[in-house]
Parts: C-alpha cells; sequence; structure tokens
C-alpha cells in the first residue's frame, strides 16, 4: 500500500502535482511573493491613478510650492517592505540550505547527460534512460555530463541542479508519490536539445527491486539486444530507429541497410557492418553527406564490445523495411 504524504496534492494553476518534500516549501513561498506583490501592486496604482488625476495641469489650479514630508507614511513604507524583503531571503536560504545537505541514507543514481539523453545506473549495475525511483525514500543523483552543461529538472518535484563537464555534482529529493513524471534538460546543449526529454518513474519498492532486477539484464536475442543499447548508449539521442528515437541531427536507421550512403568527403560507401562499426568506433571517418554541420558524433571507443557492436548491426539491419520518418 502506498503511503499518503503532505505533497500528495493536485497540481496547481502555476505548477505540476506536487511530488516530492521539496515542492510544498517552494509553491508557499511562490504564492507568498505573489500575494505580497499583488497586495503592493493593486492600491499604489490605484493611489498613482487618483494622485494623477487629482493633481493634473488644469487651467485655474497652482499646486503647493512646499515640500510636503509626512515622517509616519515614509517610515512605513521603508521599514515594512525591509521586514518583508528579509523574510522572503530567510525562507529562501533555509529552502537552498535543505537542498544543498546531503542525507546520509540515500539511494544513489549515478546520472550521466549526453547529447542529448539520460543516462541512469543503479547500485545493481542496472543502467536505463528513464530514472526509476522508490517512493518515500531519499534519492541522491551523482551527476557529470559527458560533453557540455546540461541541467536536471523535474518540475513535479521543484529539483533543478545543473549537469558540468569535468565535474561531479550533487542533488537529493524524496518523492513522494508513485507516477510518472517529466524530466527536461534545462540548460542550451545544440541541434537536438529540446528532445533530451526522458521520465522520472515512481515505483512502490516491491516493484523498484524488481524493475532494478529486469534493467540489469541484457536481452538474449541479438536484435533485442541491439535496440536495448541503442536506448541506453545515446543512439536515441541523435538517431530514428523504427518509430522512436530523435529525428536528427544524425540520420534515420530506417531502411538504411545494404544502401549506398553519400560521404562529405566524396564517393559513397555500403552502409554495411564495416560502416557501421567503423563509424561507432571512428565517426568522422566516413561522415555522411548533408551532416556537415551538425553536432559531431562521439567515438564509442573502448566503451562498447565486439558483441555489442554486432548486437547495434543486428539491430539495425532489423529496420531495413521500415519507414522513413514522417517530416
Amino acid at each position: 500500500m502506498t503511503p499518503t504524504f503532505l505533497a500528495d496534492v493536485n497540481e496547481t494553476f502555476w505548477f505540476p502535482k506536487q511530488a516530492s518534500t521539496f515542492a510544498p516549501k517552494i509553491d508557499f513561498l511562490y504564492d507568498a511573493i505573489l500575494w505580497i506583490s499583488i497586495l503592493f501592486f493593486i492600491p499604489i496604482v490605484v493611489a498613482m491613478v487618483y494622485f494623477m488625476v487629482k493633481y493634473r495641469q488644469r487651467p485655474g489650479y497652482r499646486g503647493s510650492t512646499e515640500a510636503l514630508h509626512n515622517t509616519v507614511l515614509e517610515v512605513t513604507w521603508s521599514v515594512v517592505p525591509t521586514f518583508i524583503v528579509v523574510w522572503i531571503f530567510w525562507e529562501g536560504m533555509v529552502g537552498y540550505l535543505d537542498m544543498m545537505r546531503l542525507p546520509v541514507d540515500t539511494e544513489d543514481v549515478k546520472v550521466t547527460a549526453k547529447k542529448w539523453v539520460w543516462g541512469f545506473k543503479y547500485k545493481n549495475g542496472a543502467e536505463s534512460d528513464k530514472l526509476y525511483l522508490q517512493v518515500g525514500r531519499d534519492a541522491k543523483m551523482i551527476m557529470r555530463s559527458d560533453d557540455v552543461l546540461h541541467s536536471f529538472f523535474i518540475p513535479a518535484f521543484r529539483a533543478k541542479r545543473d549537469v558540468v563537464p569535468g565535474r561531479y555534482n550533487y542533488m537529493w529529493f524524496q518523492p513522494t508519490i508513485e507516477g510518472t513524471f517529466d524530466l527536461f534538460c534545462t540548460e542550451y546543449c545544440g541541434d537536438n536539445h529540446s528532445g533530451m526529454i526522458t521520465k522520472a518513474i515512481v515505483l512502490n519498492q516491491e516493484d523498484y527491486e524488481k524493475t532494478l532486477t529486469e534493467l540489469a539484464k541484457e536481452p538474449e536475442d541479438i536484435v533485442a539486444r541491439g535496440k536495448w543499447l541503442y536506448e541506453r548508449k545515446a543512439c536515441k539521442g541523435c538517431h530514428y530507429a523504427g518509430a522512436e528515437g530523435a529525428q536528427g541531427p544524425g540520420p534515420s536507421y530506417n531502411g538504411s541497410w545494404g544502401k549506398s550512403v553519400p560521404l562529405a568527403a566524396g564517393g559513397e560507401a555500403t552502409f554495411d557492418e564495416n560502416y557501421v562499426s567503423e563509424s561507432i568506433l571512428n565517426p568522422i571517418a566516413k561522415a555522411r553527406k548533408g551532416y556537415e554541420n551538425a553536432s559531431a558524433m562521439p567515438s564509442y571507443k573502448g566503451q562498447l564490445k565486439e558483441d555489442q557492436i554486432e548486437a547495434l548491426c543486428a539491430f539495425i539491419k532489423s529496420l531495413q523495411t521500415a519507414e522513413p520518418p514522417k517530416k
């Protein structure tokens, strides 16, 4: 049975459903600032319009030449906003420090950001392109980027953190309800930045453990294994395959096998095992014509074994009769 938490509420006009322990605090502060702004804005605008009309220039009217002064009013509009600003700063600082203090007992997930996919690795070595979490359990993200600056953001959790190349960044949160939530990159990172979207899936403890066990198993069927690798090794972020993946900036896999493809340096190459293997290990060796200005594909040399490359070839070959992506 799923536990009930304080954050188990519906989405509001401004925000999606609250799905972490951080969400109520952040939404409260946002609403407080909004209503404080409205509370000041309306009387100020009303007074401004009133004074514009009352003291407008008109025939026969002469304004006072004396400088008017009201000590009580001036002290009030200086002191009251100061207290409000200090309170807002205090609430924001406390909330920020709470997010920055990592709990001791957490479920750690290694997060890899790469053009233009997310990769997640769990305690048992399982990998996925979606983030799986356990409800009611503190989760720590150990994040790094393989290329450029990215940003990890789950709106329902009100959790956001930059993922920086060359260093590890950390963040934590506790999911409070089961469900599937959007996970975005919110730092422009190249051609297909807008497609760098995946899901955070929150499960109960039993389903979470079962999912991790299943994710740790590579499919035995060679085509299924190739698709499994396609989804987990960032191919999906650039190449369309079957009915999924990005429609650019890389060429589609559908219907490519066995055909001659034009090269940027001139000439042609046959799309077969040799071409796919060379493109994976040394992408710039035979770059495709028409993709010269696309972001360069990284080399997978040392990252993929020979049998994994064979599985990818088998998967691409299985798409020989698949339809090209619809534009």
